[in-house]
């Protein structure tokens, strides 16, 4: 290597650290406010609220909305538990009333020597109650407009208090970590839809579908994923409701499930059967004759018989398996065409993407139908097919 080489590279290396100057504008983690689940409430206003309004402090609001935040505990909760003093939760929820998102965020400044910080938001959790009168648009167009938030939150609607779902009784866990992970869990059951985002979000509230939202319901500081709120298109408001049975037809509907169990009874015996799902699909076909619409809906699956309590010699017998796949197939019928039934005669919304079908098979009949599809779908036949296979 040469002199002149040597000297080069001395003063490459030497000039490489001014690039190494870390971040600028970095700040310390223990002066953040990590937020990590946000509840939309209809407006009460808190004790401490009510006690700074009688002197006078702030400015009158309406009490619209009750926002209630899930923060990190900033201390040390394993430590502080394993010591003799009370234990500490591993999160502090913090509520603020007012009539504006913005403004009610930043009247948290008042009262909290940390700024709030989202780009971790997991959940975020509206009331039935508050989504009746105020519409999704009207309540996120904040969130949606924020920078600094991380638009794969999820979304759910509560039946009750939506400040309720980020209660537990162990105070190691953290409420909104707790629900983002029972999201994850549609390949154990049939029962839980798709996760609907932030992101998601933005384009069901630029179209005019209704579409649905997963319930969280909670009792005795437990929560329970348990059936799904009805969005009316036109309104982005609560339209109805959708239990259990109904998001388990829905799914088989749509055939949108990645695992689960189907649980049914053999005619002859009335024992119970359980048919683990492995695959399933779903093809939803539209039919235009005259300009009268009509829909075929083929299911099929397969899967494996997970429990059987039927007492029989000849549990492996193709005579005996096909009954079963018989009672699984009236079941599946039974669970779609309930659902069906919601959806056109109780609610009058499609939230099965029907239309979007019809738009993609018949786009000119679409366009003549889409200004008032809910109602034009109420009234059209639907007939299902389902086929179930157990495999050995």
């Amino acid at each position: 290597m040469t002199q002149n080489h040597k000297y080069s590279c001395f003063f490459l290396a030497l000039g490489s650290f001014f690039f190494l100057t870390g971040c600028w504008s970095s700040h310390e983690i223990e002066d953040r406010s990590f937020g990590v689940a946000v509840a939309f409430d209809k407006g009460q206003k808190t004790q401490i609220e009510n006690e700074l309004e009688e002197t006078g402090a702030g400015f009158p609001e309406r009490d619209l909305v009750t926002l209630t935040y899930q923060f990190i505990n900033p201390l040390d909760s394993a430590e502080q538990n394993n010591g003799d003093g009370p234990t500490l939760n591993s999160y502090i929820n913090l509520s603020q009333t007012g009539d504006s998102i913005h403004q009610i965020v930043r009247e948290m400044a008042l009262r909290k020597d940390r700024p709030v910080f989202t780009p971790h938001l997991k959940v975020v959790v509206i009331s039935e109650e508050l989504l009746s009168t105020l519409s999704l648009q009207q309540l996120l167009d904040f969130f949606l407009h924020d920078d600094s938030l991380r638009l794969s939150s999820r979304l759910l609607v509560s039946k009750g208090k939506a400040s309720d779902a980020l209660e537990v009784t162990s105070a190691s866990d953290i409420p909104a970590f707790h629900l983002h992970g029972i999201t994850e869990n549609r390949h154990r059951t049939t029962k839980i839809l798709p996760p609907l985002s932030l992101a998601k979000l933005k384009g069901k509230l630029q179209s005019d579908s209704s579409f649905l939202i997963q319930n969280v319901a909670t009792a005795n500081e437990e929560v329970k994923f348990a059936g799904a709120a009805i969005i009316n298109g036109e309104t982005k408001k609560w339209h109805g409701f959708l239990n259990e049975e109904d998001v388990e037809g829905l799914t088989w509907l749509k055939g949108e499930g990645e695992g689960g169990v189907l649980k049914t009874f053999d005619e002859q015996s009335g024992q119970i059967v359980l048919f683990e799902v492995d695959v399933m699909k779903s093809k939803i076909t539209s039919n235009v004759d005259e300009n009268k619409i009509s829909f075929d809906v083929s299911i099929k699956s397969e899967g494996r018989l997970s429990e059987n309590w039927v007492i029989t010699d000849n549990a492996d017998d193709n005579e005996f398996l096909k009954r079963l796949e018989k009672a699984g197939e009236k079941e599946v019928e039974r669970l779609v065409k309930g659902v069906l039934e919601k959806m056109q005669k109780e609610y009058q919304v499609d939230v099965a993407d029907f239309g979007e079908d019809l738009r993609i098979q018949h786009p000119r009949i679409w366009e003549t139908v889409k200004g008032d599809w809910d109602r034009t779908f109420s009234d059209i036949p639907i007939t299902v097919d389902v086929t179930l296979t157990i495999v050995q």
